[in-house]
């Protein structure tokens, strides 16, 4: 395949994330190395040119270029030299309109927040800008470029933009193609000084060295380029345009499904989103809002029917409530808060009938995590540790089940702590508000964590899991504007749960864990048909580049 049929049958290979950057850049990588344009044999060579104003290209060839052209560095052919120094307090003179860093754009200029700044008389012209003028950032992004074809003659620059003039033979927009892609390929960054923050200094902008083709030949290239440029910008148009409809479309769905008016409803736009999953789901964010959507039908009573014969959640709640009164029994909730009746909190939303409405307190074991000693990463705490310790970090890592930890606590720092069972639902109150996970080992947790036991009538936490992840953004709100969030255990026992009849309960686990698994499927096949867009893109590039095949024109 050549550059022109890649170009011809871009859609087939657009599906990579990074299409059209990639094509952009692939453009311009054709052009600074001959093989964009043919190359006219009535072209004056540039190494004729060179010898006839007086100089030599540069010896160091990065890549291959036609016999037509050059290596030459900028501090052989071009004048550069820094913008003024801003100081307010020594600048004296007239107020003129300058260009600061932040005004240059790769290929463009943002003059929407233009400065002025005090120049003299004699500072005007060697401050000043010519159409055609190459403005270079310093620092920054540095190597971050555009050539000055503004109408407006009187604007000056800064010190942190190098001013770079070129004679007639050098086009600047040739100029420019070749340094972005230097700056695309990394070739550039071997130019710049500095550890942590890199600067593009004048030394190291004069040893810079770039391709000249004949200037006949410069010129064909940038109109070239600013075609095929044009070309990329409708593809990026029309890409966006077509994902845009496609995000909508998938919302709507979504939203549709969540809020049908009733069973009948929510089961025809089931239907019709499962039939058109390859279309609703093509970006990672298309699967977080159906496993959203997912988990909100599932706590509404809205994924798996009704079966009249269960046993009706508020009488399952009677029971729980019953066996934890009864006499010698130990108490199953180390905190037992006095909780408001249940008909002073405004209910979220209808439930269906045999559902009730319920609190953490009232189903289980309830509690925060306990680490009293500081500081906290005591060594005394850990060494020739066995108990496995449980952060916020590994709950908020869990995907619902809790298979990491963070250190080992021994005999002492089990002391100052507290061991929760396997099966715990751990939920986070501080850093990563409101991440939940299950835990697959017996561990132990800090207050940044709280921990939940399903009374013994319940086979597993699953359910309360899936249902934290449905109310974590209402959870948030409650956490204070401050740079650590978090929220406390009193927010947490308020909160109502959808409880419906256990065997109902059972069945919309078991079906989440089905969609979820799905999910898992389509996420998994989305990330897999992105890298061989990317392979398949990589390597038509690398082919159309390396065959040495041009475009006409």
């Amino acid at each position: 395949m050549n550059p022109s049929q890649l170009l011809a049958h871009f859609d087939r290979i657009s599906d990579a994330p990074d299409a059209i950057l990639r094509l952009r850049q692939f453009i311009l990588c054709l052009a600074v190395r001959g093989q964009l344009i043919r190359q006219c044999p009535n072209d004056e060579p540039a190494p004729e040119f060179l010898k006839r104003i007086k100089l030599k290209g540069a010896d160091n060839e990065p890549f291959l270029i036609p016999p037509s052209w050059s290596w030459i560095s900028v501090g052989q052919i071009g004048e550069s030299r820094l913008g003024k120094m801003l100081d307010k307090a020594k600048n004296k003179g007239t107020l003129r309109r300058y260009l600061r860093n932040v005004n240059v754009r790769w290929f463009g200029f943002d003059l929407s927040d233009v400065f002025e700044m005090r120049f003299e008389d004699d500072e005007l012209e060697e401050f000043s800008l010519r159409k055609g003028d190459v403005l270079i950032c310093e620092g920054g992004e540095p190597g971050r470029a555009a050539v000055w074809d503004e109408r407006e003659e009187k604007i000056y620059f800064q010190k942190a933009i190098h001013r770079v003039r070129f004679p007639e033979g050098v086009n600047s927009h040739f100029f420019l193609s070749a340094l972005r892609e230097s700056a695309d390929s990394r070739r550039l960054a071997g130019y710049f000084t500095g550890v942590a923050i890199k600067h593009f200094t004048g030394k190291g902008l004069s040893s810079f060295i770039f391709p000249l083709p004949p200037l006949a030949e410069q010129h064909r290239i940038v109109a070239k380029v600013a075609e095929l440029m044009a070309l990329c910008d409708e593809l990026e148009v029309a890409r966006t345009r077509r994902e845009t409809r496609r995000d909508q479309l998938t919302a709507a769905s979504w939203h549709s499904l969540s809020n049908g008016a009733n069973s009948a409803s929510v089961r025809e736009h089931a239907r019709f989103c499962f039939s058109h999953f390859p279309h609703l789901t093509k970006r990672p964010a298309h699967i977080h809002q159906l496993r959203q959507t997912l988990l909100n039908l599932a706590v509404r009573g809205r994924l798996v029917p009704q079966d009249a014969t269960d046993e009706p959640a508020a009488q399952l709640l009677t029971r729980i409530r019953m066996a934890q009164l009864q006499p010698g029994k130990k108490a199953k909730s180390k905190i037992k808060p006095a909780l408001p009746p249940l008909d002073s909190q405004p209910e979220p939303f209808e439930l269906p009938s045999g559902w009730t409405w319920a609190r953490f307190p009232e189903l289980g074991q309830f509690g925060r995590g306990k680490s009293k000693h500081r500081p906290r990463n005591d060594s005394s705490l850990f060494e020739g540790g066995s108990h496995l310790l449980v952060q916020t970090g590994d709950v908020a890592r869990s995907n619902g089940l809790i298979k990491t930890f963070t250190n080992k606590y021994n005999d002492v720092g089990l002391a100052q702590s507290a061991k929760w069972p396997k099966g715990t639902l751990c939920i986070t109150i501080a850093a990563n508000i409101a991440d939940s996970g299950i835990l697959t080992f017996d561990a132990c947790f800090p207050d940044s964590v709280v921990g939940f036991i399903p009374a013994p009538v319940f086979p597993n936490a699953r359910y309360f899991e899936y249902f934290i992840r449905t109310a974590k953004a209402d959870l948030l709100e409650f956490a204070p504007a401050t740079a650590q969030k978090n929220i406390n255990l009193e927010i947490l026992n308020a909160v109502l749960i959808p409880l419906p009849p256990l065997g109902e309960q059972q069945r919309i686990v078991t079906r989440v864990d089905e969609l979820m698994d799905l999910c898992d499927r389509l996420e998994k096949e989305l990330i897999e048909a992105d890298a061989k867009s990317s392979l398949l893109l990589e390597a038509v590039l690398h082919h159309a580049l390396n065959t040495g095949l041009q475009l006409t024109g």
